[in-house]
């Protein structure tokens, strides 16, 4: 019997990583026990903090969630129309 292999089917890659630095290494392992990750997760969410830049970082969200609600606190709409607009959409 052949095994079936599924084209899009990704693997993980394996990465062996020598001579680390033991500051780093000790770093690695503090920062995997505050994030309760293991080393090999906080590795991994390290590189792709650096690599993947695509995601943002917790304080852009932030400074973009603060933007919004101070946008919001100063639009023009009361409670009354906001409960008016909440009902009209229900119906």
């Amino acid at each position: 019997m052949v095994p079936y292999w599924f084209p899009f089917a990704v693997m993980p890659t394996t990465l062996t990583v020598k001579n680390i630095p033991d500051e780093v290494y000790a770093h690695l392992q503090l920062s995997a026990a505050l994030h309760r990750r293991s080393l090999s997760g906080e590795a991994i969410f390290c590189l792709e903090q650096v690599l993947l830049p695509s995601r943002l970082p917790a304080s852009d969200s932030l400074a973009r969630a603060r933007a919004l609600r101070h946008s919001i606190a100063t639009s023009h709409l009361s409670s009354k129309d906001l409960d008016h607009f909440k009902c009209n959409g229900r119906a």
